[in-house]
């Protein structure tokens, strides 16, 4: 059963179309803006047949969003019968939202535009994360931010999204810190903190899943109807998007692919984030007295020795193509893709060597996906953070992004 926003009906066709009845106009003006966000500019004509929805309320619609300053006009479309059409298109200035990743290596604040260009962006690296230190930066960075930009603009903040790992605290094995150095994460909430603070409506998800639906809200290209996302952080995570709507699952935890087992290479098993995490890479770096501690600045490019990282490269190859097999064989998603905290040379390598080794795995009664990079790059996570607000605030299937409403 596909279930659909109140005051939004199917096509029959697999689209969307709207609803012309009294009360529903916010669903209406969502449909609108979700379409100018999935397709870019369209024009009036374009949106009646595409929402199903009058040409006089399409007109009300776009009047009123163009008022509000969130669509703007684009060049006139001349050389047809008639006066030229006037395409509209999300306007750049139009909203903006604040996003914050929480990682076991860093912090990242940023400001994002209504098309998902980030405006400013303020980093904090830690051994690892605390609620203390979380909140503490996230405070003084919003502080920051706020006094870099006018009036206007902030009052154009949707709201101030987190995307953080869940159950931080089980994982201080991994971390190698002692057990009570994480344990408050169990009572704190940390994102009714950051709201109290800031005045901002606080969304909370997934790390690895916020960067999926990063993927899907601002990607580039064509993106997959179904496929499974892997990003690989400090701990190996990810995300399924079906139907083309994010599945963050009755937990918020869907695609929790880093805990699932994969051959180890040797004859054994072991769980995916031990082979296909950048905490492995960290500790071979380590191993070879090389800076480890570099791994995590913005990883516009690696100098660190080859051998080690083409090595690290083609061990969490095999463990993602054993991975994605096994996904294939509970659900035929059409691609699986790979993203990550790393350079785009890394994650071609990394993608290219996925493919050889998927193809070297036996595959009877299923259809193997497409391998495919993800667009976004290292800064997936923080872009999805920001993603939440605006997907509350002005798209439709607010469940599709966020799986936690405003504090």
């Amino acid at each position: 059963m596909t279930i659909v926003p109140e005051g939004v009906e199917h096509d029959g066709m697999g689209g969307l179309r709207g609803s012309n009845l009294r009360g529903v106009r916010a669903h209406n003006e969502r449909l609108v803006l979700s379409l100018l966000r999935s397709r870019g500019e369209m024009t009036k004509a374009e949106l009646t047949r595409v929402t199903g929805l009058s040409a006089q309320t399409v007109s009300v619609i776009m009047r009123a969003l163009e008022d509000d300053g969130l669509i703007c006009r684009g060049q006139p479309l001349r050389g047809r019968i008639g006066q030229p059409s006037v395409p509209l298109g999300l306007a750049r200035e139009g909203a903006f939202s604040l996003g914050l990743k929480v990682g076991h290596r860093s912090l990242d604040l940023v400001l994002v535009d209504f098309l998902g260009g980030i405006r400013s962006r303020v980093t904090e690296r830690h051994h690892y994360p605390t609620p203390d230190a979380v909140v503490r930066f996230a405070n003084s960075a919003v502080a920051d931010i706020l006094s870099q930009i006018g009036a206007e603009e902030r009052a154009r903040i949707a709201g101030l999204g987190i995307a953080m790992p869940f159950q931080i605290w089980d994982w201080w094995r991994t971390l190698g810190v002692p057990e009570e150095a994480l344990i408050d994460w169990r009572e704190r909430n940390i994102g009714a903190e950051i709201g109290a603070a800031t005045g901002f409506p606080v969304y909370v998800q997934n790390d690895a899943t916020a960067a999926c639906g990063a993927e899907l809200l601002f990607g580039h290209g064509h993106t997959p109807r179904d496929f499974l996302y892997f990003y690989v952080g400090y701990f190996i995570g990810g995300g399924i998007v079906l139907n083309g709507s994010l599945v963050p699952g009755r937990t918020g935890n869907a695609g929790a692919i880093g805990s699932m087992p994969v051959p180890d290479g040797r004859g054994g098993q072991a769980v995916l984030l031990d082979i296909a995490s950048l905490s492995v890479l960290e500790r071979t770096l380590g191993a070879a007295d090389e800076a480890a501690d570099r791994l995590w600045d913005t990883p516009s490019e690696w100098h660190f020795p080859q051998a080690l990282v083409e090595a690290w490269a083609d061990e969490a190859a095999r463990a993602i193509a054993a991975a994605s097999a096994a996904a294939a064989a509970v659900y035929d998603f059409e691609a699986c893709l790979v993203d990550g905290w790393m350079p785009v040379r890394i994650r071609t390598l990394l993608v290219e060597r996925v493919r050889v080794h998927l193809a070297e795995i036996p595959a009877s009664g299923i259809r193997l996906p497409l391998i495919e990079a993800g667009t976004i790059g290292a800064h997936a996570r923080s872009l999805g953070a920001a993603s939440l607000p605006l997907s509350a605030r002005f798209l439709l299937d607010l469940q599709a992004f966020a799986s936690a409403g405003a504090s």
